[in-house]
């Protein structure tokens, strides 16, 4: 099997709005479903993270800019590894991303080792 990388992404947004334990609690558990759904398939190699939406980008010459980029429309808001017998099923298995279902998207990459 290979591992993918499945990268999640979604609309750009403030991120002043605090949400409540409930509403946290509410966002997160079709998360935990399809996340577990994937661990008892033996296809969930990592959890991954969400991502903070400030970061910072390094560009040729050591410049250091504030990042990621602010004209963008969508910002990645995380990731996980699965492991698949091709880049087909690993699409397959992310048909069932709790993203989709707020206007996101998910991308699937191939990981190549380094060896």
């Amino acid at each position: 099997m290979k591992e993918f990388l499945l990268v999640f992404r979604r609309d750009a947004v403030n991120n002043d709005q605090q949400l409540s334990p409930e509403q946290m609690q509410s966002m997160m558990k079709p998360w935990q479903d399809w996340m577990g759904s994937l661990a008892a398939q033996n296809k969930l190699v990592s959890s991954g993270n969400r991502l903070d939406s400030d970061g910072r980008v390094i560009k040729p010459g050591k410049v250091i800019t504030n990042g990621p980029y602010v004209e963008i429309k969508e910002a990645i808001g995380g990731y996980i590894i699965i492991r698949a017998d091709s880049i087909d099923e690993a699409a397959e298995l992310s048909k069932g991303c709790p993203i989709l279902n707020v206007g996101g998207n998910v991308e699937v990459r191939t990981l190549v080792p380094m060896d």
